[in-house]
Parts: structure tokens; C-alpha cells; sequence
């Protein structure tokens, strides 16, 4: 298989569209290691109506195009764009976004992925398990490859649990409690959000109306991994209860062995927050060992792009995905959806 434009390489985009903005990367099939990539800081718009096709399209075109110039201008044969809120607010993109990258790129065959999924593709590949996507927000999804299984992933308004923006939230709450002399508050988290954000005062002004709420919650979230890691007792509290919810969602959504004495199933957490270290990861590997205890804990192999990448390679070549499923993984080709669905557990 040739990896030359020219040449009989299938061709296949990845697509990860979340909070911190969009990310594209291209490469042949059978070739993904030699993938190009490119990247735009701004995030993709969310109105009434969801997330908006036309400034999706907008930000990708362009990044798609230089991909291809800077790959010797290959067609595209298949992709798979994989957006944080797919599966509630992705209404407008997959009744438009099909149509719209045909035209632009000639592209007949698309997925339209949950980012979850694209995590789960990343850190697991098309393999039965469980992985949990820990960013900013927080979800959790399983499979037996036949179905999906699905927990939180609710926004931090109502879910997300032990996710970024609740960490940093935690954080921030524990540091107002000193601030007001309330039982249960941190003074190094105190001194952190005044050394980081400004003086507490002026916190639900800088907080409350920004559109970016979630990941200014979550820029928090390092800094009480910070202190926990400083010795604070409440800040350690906070990311013990944090690894107490992330290995509920693992516990949701992880399958059974195949059959009696089947192998260990795999389990990865995936995500900025793996980055948190000792303070988080110590607490939930001992959750987890002690409630999956036929699970086997697994590093993620790849993050978000390099699933939906692989996804895409897999459509171009027609080899096996991972499951449909409505508002998870849906397949488009020749501008419809394939009917071919599973159910989402």
C-alpha cells in the first residue's frame, strides 16, 4: 500500500472537537504513525440550536486543506469527526455536517463520534473493556462489542463527578469556606485562588457569566493537586472523593468477562486529569481493585484524535468498528446514515 497522494493508499482524517478547540490529524491507512496533524485553539461553537455545523466546517476546512497540501494533496476516503456533546447537542451536526464535508472534500464515507467513543478508541482500540474520560468533565463507557454502556457525562451543572471542573469547583468552594471562616475550608486553597484568580470577592463576577465556565472550574483543579500534594488534608480529601466517583462510573459501565473464566477486562482512564498524579490515582486504582476485581487496569494508548483516527482508518478500509449507536458512533455514507445501529445499554 502506497502512503504517496498518488499512489493507492486509503486516506483517513481524524477529528477531535472539544472545549479547548478543534484537532485534525491525516494519514493513509496502514500508516497512521507517519499521521500529520494540525490545530486551532478556538472551540466550536454551542448556540440553541447545539453545536454549529457551519463554524465546525469553518475552523476545519482550512486545517484539512493544509493537512492535505502538506501530505502531497491526497483524496480523503474516510472520516470521523469525534465533538464533546455529540450525544445531546449534536442534533444540527449530524443532519448537516455529512452534506457539507462532501462537498468540501469530495467525502462520502463519515462517522460522527461522541468524544467518549474517540476516547475509548484511543486508550482501548477496538477491543472489548471500559475506559473513563476524565477532563474537564467526566464519562464513562463500556463495551462487550455489541452494545455500549454509558455513565455520567452530564455537564457540571448535574454530573460530571470527579471530573476537572468538579475538582476545581471542590477546590474553590474549600477556599471560599476560609475565606468566610466556615468549617471545612483550606488555607493553602485560599492562598491559591487568590495567587491565581484574584481576591475572592470578585470570583462570581469572573465566574458566573463566561461561556467557558466549566474549563475556568477546571484550570482550578491542578492547584488542588498541588496542595494535596503539599500535605493539605482537605484539598487530599477532595481528590480521595474525586477517585470515589470516577471508579462508580468505571463500576456503571465496565462489561463482565466473556463467559466463566474469561480473560481480565481492560479499564483505562483517559484525560487531563491522569496528569493529576499520586493524590488522585493512588486512591482510585485501590477503588478499583477492590470493586473490578475481574478488571485489569490498562495506560491508555492513545488520547481522543488518535481513536478517532484510527476509527477513520477502519471506515476507509472497511474493516470492524466498534458498535453504532445513536448519539455514540454513527456511520454516514453516501450522505445518509447506515441503518445499521446498536443499542447504547
Amino acid at each position: 500500500m502506497s502512503g504517496a497522494a498518488g499512489g493507492t493508499a486509503s486516506w483517513a482524517l481524524g477529528v477531535d472537537s472539544g472545549g479547548s478547540g478543534i484537532r485534525a490529524a491525516l494519514a493513509p491507512a496502514g500508516a497512521l504513525g507517519t499521521a500529520v496533524s494540525g490545530s486551532c485553539r478556538e472551540p466550536v461553537r454551542t448556540g440553541p440550536g447545539g453545536i454549529d455545523p457551519g463554524h465546525l466546517l469553518e475552523l476545519l476546512a482550512p486545517m484539512t486543506h493544509g493537512l492535505r497540501e502538506r501530505s502531497g494533496g491526497p483524496a480523503l476516503s474516510a472520516a470521523v469527526v469525534g465533538a464533546a456533546g455529540m450525544a445531546t447537542l449534536g442534533g444540527r451536526l449530524r443532519a448537516e455536517l455529512p452534506g457539507a464535508l462532501e462537498r468540501e472534500f469530495g467525502l462520502r464515507r463519515l462517522a460522527l463520534a461522541a468524544d467518549a467513543v474517540t476516547a475509548y478508541a484511543g486508550a482501548l482500540g477496538l477491543r472489548p473493556g471500559a475506559v473513563v474520560a476524565a477532563g474537564t468533565g467526566l464519562i464513562g463507557l463500556g463495551t462487550d462489542l455489541r452494545t455500549w454502556r454509558r455513565a455520567d457525562g452530564w455537564g457540571h451543572l448535574l454530573g460530571d463527578c470527579g471530573g476537572g471542573a468538579w475538582i476545581g469547583r471542590a477546590g474553590l468552594e474549600a477556599a471560599l469556606r476560609a475565606h468566610d471562616g466556615r468549617r471545612g475550608g483550606s488555607g493553602p486553597l485560599l492562598e491559591r485562588l487568590e495567587a491565581v484568580l484574584g481576591p475572592p470577592g470578585g470570583l462570581p463576577a469572573l465566574l458566573y457569566p463566561r461561556p467557558d465556565r466549566p474549563a475556568l472550574l477546571a484550570s482550578f483543579a491542578p492547584e488542588v493537586a498541588r496542595c494535596a500534594s503539599a500535605g493539605d488534608t482537605v484539598a487530599a480529601g477532595i481528590l480521595r472523593r474525586a477517585a470515589e466517583h470516577l471508579a462508580d462510573t468505571a463500576e456503571a459501565v465496565c462489561p463482565a468477562p466473556a463467559g466463566p473464566g474469561g480473560s481480565e477486562v481492560p479499564v483505562a482512564v483517559t484525560g487531563g486529569l491522569v496528569r493529576t498524579g499520586a493524590p488522585l490515582l493512588e486512591p482510585l486504582h485501590a477503588e478499583l481493585a477492590r470493586r473490578l476485581p475481574h478488571a485489569r487496569v490498562v495506560p491508555a494508548a492513545g488520547d481522543p484524535l488518535a481513536g478517532a483516527l484510527l476509527l477513520a482508518e477502519a471506515l476507509a478500509v472497511g474493516g470492524p468498528l466498534l458498535p453504532q449507536a445513536a448519539g455514540l458512533l454513527e456511520v454516514h455514507a453516501d450522505g445518509s446514515a447506515r441503518n445499521r445501529t446498536s443499542s447504547n445499554g
